[in-house]
């Protein structure tokens, strides 16, 4: 790696240093944009108690209108008492309520919550509904307002029926599978009557108050999405970050989930959900206990004849790519549904990247019983061996160059003048491709690893397997592991200051300082002086990483440290097995064998370099020659 591109890396670094310091908020700012939030808490509140107001007066308005109207569609249905109906398995309790015949509260039993309890509550009767309304010719059914009978109750199924006065009714049907996966259908029977001729679809209400499940809340808020899945496309998300209220999504879609770092509740459709769906996404504060406000408004096929009814399934479970694909093969609906997306493996190439080798070494090594923290480091050494060869042949042409720097010094001393900096570089590129050394080859393992630690970037913060799991000091590998903490939130730190985020940044300070050192062996003349004022400039990064990793999980910085760590034992073990005579004799040995083949011609970047500078001399001769004229 030449002058050039260590330059053009430290531009890249500044600019995403320079564009990270720009975009952040003055004090001013921040604290009117703490006033703002406040105020638009306060609106968001209000308007939560308004809406809650005028829901009870609609329903105590409609449950009047009954009382006063024997002759009402489902006057006995409008009063009742309400009561939980369990369903349950060995992984999920779900709770149905019979006002409104819909699922209040879910469970997933196999995890540990927050509280080191286990069982996680994944929502209640008092932050989610899910409410399907019918519009008939005269009245609505909305399902929110009637109370259900329950009948063929058992630990799996339950079916759910509004009695109508005309003698039909609204039926609600359920039913558990072995694990994840609910099954349920609404049906109308004996209500068509009721409905206009072309009534072809009903509405379907479903609002959530994500819960805060995990200890970290900025990081968990960042991988908490309102998720889709488009019919004929892939999956998309409302932004992690700004408020979205009945954002409109035109497309027909399979599905609709609210997700968590690591759960879902996913609501899956048979017959599809049509265009222009209406969805909101609304950010909650840190300290409230919540993460996001969910909402989704969609519309769905619905047979008012009720020969056909409408039928639904949804996911209610951890987000683990493996158990969501075996899950997935028991929908009865034969779609391709890709409910593993739930699971953030990155863009197109880094998802491809974990996909198709991540997961398969992750399986592999979790299968031999090893701690998580024991797999991300035999993963790392894997990777390391892998890349090694590369990594191998970028030292040895740094050797190279280290070696005859001597040389290159005494060859190039009297192209010390600026406008002479062309003619010196063509001269390097020429003695290197004489000595068969290749500058650009130091980059080449750099450009192979970057897609990895990206990669990995992306696949251990979602990795359900390293939630809970403790290593050495940490206590769970999902999020951070403080070994400082306060009540404070300090701009651009937060409350805590994570151990494994600074030994990540202390190793990338040592990783750094060698991979200068080494660069400064085999720069020439003035490269090398410029090379260290450049050094202040590289350990500018790991100041930036501390500040972007201290919220993140453990297990990904503890990753990062230890890729590091190997990666300057690899440098150094490299160094102190490296003959410089011996290599400097191959070399020379090289030199003299390119020197008893004058036809050979120069080639690669020095044969670049060369055209180059023949067109920077044919100008300046030629703008010489006009100003002669």
């Amino acid at each position: 790696m030449n002058k050039d591109t260590i330059i053009g890396f430290v531009l890249i670094a500044l600019v995403l240093i320079g564009f990270s310091w720009y975009n952040q908020p003055s004090a001013e700012q921040i604290e009117a944009a703490r006033k703002q939030d406040s105020i638009a808490t306060a609106l968001r509140d209000n308007a939560a108690k308004k809406q809650q107001a005028d829901e009870a007066a609609r329903r105590a308005q409609a449950e009047a209108a009954a009382l006063n109207d024997s002759n009402a569609l489902f006057f006995s249905a409008l009063k009742g008492e309400s009561k939980p109906i369990v369903l349950k398995n060995e992984k999920v309790e779900l709770t149905f309520s019979t006002k409104g015949g819909a699922i209040s509260k879910a469970i997933i039993k196999d995890f540990e919550d927050v509280n080191d309890k286990m069982g996680v509550t994944l929502f209640d009767e008092k932050t989610q509904q899910m409410n399907f309304m019918l519009a008939g010719k005269n009245e609505n059914i909305i399902t929110q307002d009637l109370y259900f009978t329950p009948s063929n109750v058992s630990d799996s199924t339950v079916t759910m029926t509004a009695q109508a006065s005309n003698g039909g009714s609204l039926v609600l049907d359920y039913k558990l599978g072995k694990d994840y996966l609910l099954h349920f259908t609404v049906q109308a029977n004996g209500l068509s009557g009721i409905f206009a001729p072309n009534y072809k679809e009903m509405d379907i209400e479903w609002n959530d108050l994500a819960r805060q499940q995990e200890k970290g809340f900025m990081f968990e808020n960042r991988y908490s999405t309102l998720t889709y899945k488009e019919k004929n496309g892939g999956t998309d998300y409302l932004s992690e970050t700004s408020e979205k209220i009945d954002e409109k999504v035109e497309e027909t879609l399979d599905w609709v989930a609210f997700k968590n770092q690591f759960f879902s509740a996913a609501l899956i459709a048979k017959d599809d959900f049509a265009a222009n769906s209406l969805m909101t996404s609304i950010p909650q504060q840190k300290g409230s206990g919540y993460l996001k406000q969910f909402g989704a408004k969609l519309k769905t096929a619905f047979d008012p004849s009720g020969v056909r009814p409408s039928e639904f399934e949804m996911y209610l479970g951890p987000n683990d790519f493996r158990l969501i694909k075996r899950v997935e093969e028991q929908s009865t609906f034969g779609k391709d549904l890709d409910l593993e997306q739930l699971v953030w493996l990155g863009w197109p190439l880094f998802r491809i990247i974990n996909r198709w080798f991540t997961l398969y070494l992750f399986d592999w090594l979790t299968s031999w019983g090893f701690s998580m923290g024991i797999v991300l480091i035999l993963i790392t050494l894997l990777l390391k061996a892998i890349t090694f060869p590369m990594v191998k042949k970028s030292y040895m042409s740094s050797a190279k160059m280290r070696v005859l720097k001597p040389k290159l010094d005494e060859a190039t001393k009297q192209y010390d003048k600026p406008e002479d900096q062309m003619k010196k570089q063509q001269e390097m590129m020429s003695l290197y491709s004489k000595y068969g050394v290749s500058p650009l080859s130091g980059c080449l393992p750099m450009l192979i690893q970057m897609p990895i630690w990206i990669a990995m970037f992306n696949f251990v913060p979602n990795a359900i397997q390293l939630r809970r799991q403790a290593f050495l000091w940490i206590d769970d590998l999902s999020t951070y592991d403080p070994i400082v903490e306060w009540n404070a939130n300090i701009w651009g730190i937060g409350d805590h200051l994570s151990l494994t985020c600074i030994l990540f940044c202390v190793s990338n300070v040592l990783y750094s300082y060698m991979t200068m050192r080494q660069q400064r062996d085999q720069m020439v003349g003035a490269q090398a002086e410029q090379m260290k004022m450049m050094q202040w400039m590289m350990y500018l990064m790991p100041v930036m990483f501390f500040f972007m990793f201290n919220d993140y999980s453990s297990g990904l910085n503890f990753y990062y440290f230890i890729s590091l760590f190997f990666s300057a034992a690899i440098m150094w073990l490299l160094r102190k097995t490296t003959n410089d005579e011996k290599l400097l004799a191959a070399l020379e040995a090289k030199y003299q064998e390119n020197k008893n083949n004058p036809n050979k011609k120069t080639s690669g970047l020095a044969a670049r370099l060369e055209a180059m500078q023949k067109q920077a001399e044919e100008l300046q001769r030629q703008r010489m020659n006009q100003q002669k004229k």
